[in-house]
């Protein structure tokens, strides 16, 4: 399989057209990946557009790519999305890495009542980056032609006003319902996973109340970086994805 690259930006390249990887993508391509000029690789702008191609000129600096295809995929629908609990050590970031490699489309970070982790000012601006840069490498692993998005922190309040538009599923040991059970409707499927020390009773009932769904994963208790890749397997099944 050829090595795959992210542009910077969205690209309107057409067959012909040279296309140039630029900062830490080009560094990385010529001296961690090791691109020589005649390789063919595969270039992703992250918003749907893949090209195909060949390196004409590599170095540290910058990688001129001559495109041979172009395809163009649309954003999958529905979407599934990750609400992430901020978890301690490098648990949430683990979970964040393989949900993106498993399909995920929009990663949520949530501050949970019982979340060990806090962001609060600068703290919540650095750790959104740090999972946009896992997000974005584990997607060109993945060789992904959609990057998902990393939004804003969000609080309880915030996961009650989605659950009035988009189906909430909150992973619960204590659910009846298990996951596998679950019947698409098209809407987005939104998935909330708890902190270490799970989802409290008054968020379960606070997000209820507003229509969320509590839904079983199995017959054991998963960790928190474990939990949400597992969960989007599943759904990913019942999507049709794989």
């Amino acid at each position: 399989m050829a090595l795959h690259f992210l542009l910077e930006s969205s690209s309107d390249a057409a067959i012909g057209d040279l296309v140039s990887l630029t900062g830490a993508e080009a560094k990385h391509a010529a001296v961690v990946r090791r691109l020589r000029v005649g390789e063919a690789v595969t270039v992703g702008d992250g918003a749907g557009v893949w090209l195909t191609g060949v390196a004409e000129e590599v170095s540290p600096s910058r990688v001129d790519v001559r495109v041979s295809e172009r395809s163009a995929d649309p954003a999958p629908t529905p979407r599934l999305v990750l609400v992430q609990a901020l978890a301690k050590g490098d648990r949430d970031e683990l979970a964040v890495q393989a949900a993106c490699e498993l399909g995920v489309d929009e990663i949520v970070p949530w501050q949970a009542s019982r979340s060990i982790s806090r962001w609060e000012g600068a703290k919540a601006v650095k750790g959104r980056e740090r999972w946009a840069t896992i997000v974005r490498e584990a997607a060109k692993q993945a060789h992904r032609a959609w990057v998902p998005e990393v939004a804003a922190p969000a609080s309880t309040a915030d996961l009650v006003k989605r659950a009035s538009s988009e189906r909430v599923l909150l992973l619960d040991p204590s659910a009846t319902t298990r996951l596998s059970e679950l019947h698409p409707d098209g809407r987005d499927l939104v998935l909330v996973v708890g902190p270490e020390g799970g989802i409290s009773d008054d968020e379960l009932k606070k997000l209820s109340d507003a229509g969320a769904e509590r839904v079983l994963l199995g017959d054991t208790v998963l960790r928190t970086s474990t939990a949400g890749p597992a969960a989007i397997a599943v759904l990913s099944v019942a999507l049709g994805r794989w």
